[in-house]
């Protein structure tokens, strides 16, 4: 059986936020393995974190679509680490999504307004991902989910710091690696002059 690097979270994002924290770190960047990459070994993931129907085995297109998704959340993601906004690219992804799948309102008996997606197929599936970060908008946790600084990593992470300022997924590793390659980069800088 393999053992994926995203089955344990170091720093997990709470409730339903830790489903989009997963489907980022379904692949170890720069060259890992990718759960997402063959069916037999998307199929179990994707069933368990309620993105397919039991029994059913993904299509290529279908983990394609998820693939560009999980790409386009982590540039999202990127943002809210204090990198660049997400290219049109990235956002024409999402907004195919969004188009092509409907959400339905439902009132429950506390009064309270609910949103989900109409439908049981993969793209209404993913569109519960972007109903996740809706509310995770409105309640403040979306900015703190967010990807390693280390662009090699790009690893999704919930930042819990009191200052919000969570940069790296994990300071023993990319913190310090990054640390010492600006280090060194001032030390050039510094001696050229």
């Amino acid at each position: 059986m393999t053992t994926w690097a995203g089955d344990t979270e170091s720093k997990p994002a709470p409730g339903p936020l830790a489903r989009v924290q997963a489907l980022v770190n379904t692949v170890e960047l720069p060259a890992g393995p990718d759960r997402l990459a063959h069916p037999d070994d998307a199929a179990p993931w994707l069933q368990a974190n309620g993105l397919l129907s039991e029994g059913v085995r993904p299509t290529d297109a279908e983990l394609d679509q998820v693939r560009k998704v999980r790409e386009a959340l982590r540039a999202l993601l990127i943002h809210n680490s204090g990198g660049p906004p997400p290219d049109a690219d990235d956002l024409a992804v999402l907004r195919a999504l969004t188009g092509a799948s409907a959400a339905r309102v439902d009132l429950g008996p506390d009064g309270e307004v609910r949103l989900s997606a109409a439908g049981e197929g993969m793209g209404e599936r993913l569109l519960e991902l972007l109903l996740v970060m809706r509310d995770a908008q409105r309640d403040g946790t979306w900015a703190r989910l967010k990807a390693c600084a280390n662009d090699a990593c790009a690893w999704a992470f919930y930042d819990r710091s009191r200052n919000r300022g969570g940069t790296w997924c994990d300071m023993a590793s990319c913190g310090n690696m990054l640390k010492n390659r600006e280090f060194r980069a001032r030390r050039r800088a510094g001696g050229a002059s």
